[in-house]
């Protein structure tokens, strides 16, 4: 479907203009964008994506009762040179969505970034809400790592490719907690949403773990830590660069979290 925002603030898709063509007051307007990181909101079955660019954006997407006919979009760039945002970041990459619909994504600022819609004070739809219009929805994680040389923005040098949600507690940390891919930090970082704090899942060896993406999965809800875990990859499309050299293939990682470390 046409990603069509409800700039006449009908709440319904009508007649658009096209991405090029001023706003008219009497019309909805399509925008030119393509999802690139997708997923499901399990609160009202809306649909999320990130939009790849300078300063980027995440989309929603209501298919309303008679898809592509009825589905209208919200746009939401990630706050950028706005007077009114309390914090500044750029260009989301991955995305997922916890079980409350908060949207966490990985921007190149070097942070990990949730969205939350119902921080939005202002309208969601009409004449201005084409991007800008809900900068206090935006909360900005810094993720571990040094910043780059002789920048003085928040965040950090590293460049996470994607993130996942742990929505059931596959992996013993709590429900809905968002872990990213460390890709500068051969690790999965993982956030405490109530602390804001990071948990750093390093892969000491072999060197240069580089994930794009994990999953949870609950082999026996009866045996604790044992029987769940996060799966991931090494990721890299060049894995003779890793630690060991030519003849090196990819692996599969399985984490798992001990709630002791002497446990057994």
């Amino acid at each position: 479907t046409a990603l069509v925002l409800d700039t006449n603030g009908n709440g319904k898709r009508d007649e658009y203009v096209e991405p090029d063509q001023p706003i008219d007051p009497t019309k909805d307007k399509r925008i030119n964008a393509a999802f690139y990181g997708v997923t499901v909101s399990p609160v009202d079955g809306s649909i999320w994506g990130t939009v790849l660019g300078f300063p980027g954006a995440v989309v929603r997407l209501n298919p309303g009762s008679n898809p592509p006919g009825t589905a209208l979009a919200e746009v939401y760039e990630l706050p950028w040179n706005n007077p009114g945002a309390p914090v500044h970041g750029f260009s989301p990459r991955g995305l997922d969505i916890d079980r409350n619909g908060v949207v966490w994504t990985v921007i190149a600022s070097g942070h990990l970034a949730s969205f939350d819609r119902r921080k939005c004070k202002g309208p969601l739809n009409g004449p201005t809400a084409t991007g800008q219009h809900c900068p206090e929805g935006w909360t900005l994680y810094p993720l571990p790592g040094p910043q780059l040389k002789g920048v003085t923005d928040p965040g950090s040098a590293e460049a996470s490719y994607y993130d996942w949600v742990d929505q059931f507690d596959t992996f013993g940390l709590g429900k809905n907690v968002p872990i990213a891919t460390g890709n500068g930090n051969d690790a999965l970082l993982a956030l405490l949403p109530e602390s804001g704090k990071f948990v750093v899942l390093r892969v000491p060896y072999p060197m240069g773990f580089y994930a794009k993406g994990m999953d949870g999965r609950i082999d026996d809800p009866k045996a604790g830590w044992k029987g769940k875990g996060i799966w991931a990859t090494y990721g890299t499309r060049t894995p003779f660069h890793a630690e060991g050299g030519k003849g090196t293939t990819s692996k599969v990682l399985h984490f798992q979290l001990r709630p002791d470390p002497l446990t057994q």
